[in-house]
């Protein structure tokens, strides 16, 4: 990765439009002349606080988040955090894909943050909104200052990713593994190379990220799969369940956990826009299948998770623990048959 070529606005109308959308804290804006961040702008930005408590009404398992950047350039065209751009006066579209939001002073804030008298020590759950390991993280490191003040301060926490930079950090898992829980779970919805290219061009394939959770089940780190999203009529074929399934327990996942598309306003009409210039002949029947709202019908929720739960007992692998961080013990990284899942209700977290 080259980033000598860059362009920095550091003053005139560049700073003016940080200031107007970010607050007297935007530091700069960012652009790269390489070939794989062409077209790309980050904003620079000081945030006053990195700790977020997730809204009592969320589906979240989890009360509290981190999130070092806002936007993603993984580009995947259902992602539910597009809305959030929005708070931004952001585009939700090719700008939630291209305006990344970069938190520089993020792991200096957490260490603060979690030093303070009033912080509990509760879980912490990252890659919730948008990935933190997205590839500008190999530029910009935040996740190492992140997880060295969590080991630190023995805080449990959890990553949930689509992206192989993780194995960077592999040694700073491994120590706070060592004093706290931790969860590691990647984000594998499908294995089709084609239904990949298309829908996640951002993201490193399929079997690279198989490759990370077989990366950390070596290391003693149990990684589960969040199998999501499942999304219908072109990627919910028997066989291609049977196939993604097969891959996730070959590469000796914990746990698989189905999760099937939920279109939220944002993302909604940008796959709707995709869907209608790739597959127009399933418009009507994405119409129909989300008339009530951002889910699925449960039915159709049910059907899946059953099919892929069927499909991980079939192939040894253990239950889902229900998105809680918990220390990873090395002899639990082998899959097992005898505890193979039951549960049959849809599984309705919103994680990607």
């Amino acid at each position: 990765m080259r980033w000598e070529n860059l362009t920095v606005e550091s003053g005139g109308h560049g700073r003016a439009a940080d200031a107007a959308l970010f607050g007297a804290d935007a530091v700069t804006t960012r652009t790269f002349d390489t070939p794989e961040f062409r077209g790309i702008t980050f904003h620079e930005i000081r945030a006053r606080s990195i700790i977020n408590r997730v809204p009592g009404a969320s589906r979240m398992p989890f009360e509290w988040t981190v999130n070092p950047y806002r936007g993603c350039t993984h580009a995947c065209v259902y992602c539910f955090a597009r809305k959030t751009h929005s708070y931004l006066d952001l585009d939700t579209g090719l700008g939630f894909d291209s305006q990344i939001v970069v938190k520089v002073n993020a792991p200096d804030l957490l260490r603060r943050q979690l030093a303070s008298p009033r912080w509990q020590g509760e879980h912490i759950a990252m890659g919730t909104n948008v990935d933190c390991y997205q590839r500008a993280e190999g530029r910009y490191r935040l996740m190492p200052g992140i997880l060295t003040a969590l080991r630190d301060r023995a805080n449990p926490f959890s990553i949930l990713t689509k992206g192989t930079l993780i194995l960077r950090d592999l040694d700073l898992l491994t120590q706070a593994a060592e004093v706290t829980d931790v969860g590691v779970s990647v984000s594998v919805g499908f294995t089709d190379t084609e239904l990949w290219r298309t829908v996640e061009p951002g993201t490193p394939a399929p079997e690279r990220r198989l490759d990370v959770v077989r990366t950390l089940g070596e290391r003693g780190i149990g990684c589960g799969v969040l199998m999501a999203p499942v999304i219908p009529f072109l990627g919910d074929h028997p066989a291609q369940l049977r196939a993604t399934v097969r891959a996730i327990a070959r590469a000796g996942a914990t746990s698989v956990t189905p999760l099937v598309l939920h279109l939220r306003p944002g993302a909604r009409e940008w796959f709707m826009a995709w869907l209608g210039q790739h597959h127009p002949h399933l418009v009507r029947r994405y119409e129909r299948l989300y008339a009530e709202g951002a889910y699925a019908p449960k039915w159709y929720q049910r059907r899946i998770t059953r099919q892929v739960h069927e499909l991980a007992a079939e192939y040894g692998i253990g239950p889902a623990h229900g998105g809680t961080a918990r220390r990873i013990r090395p002899e639990e990284t082998r899959p097992d048959a005898s505890s193979a899942p039951s549960m049959t209700e849809p599984v309705q977290l919103s994680l990607i």
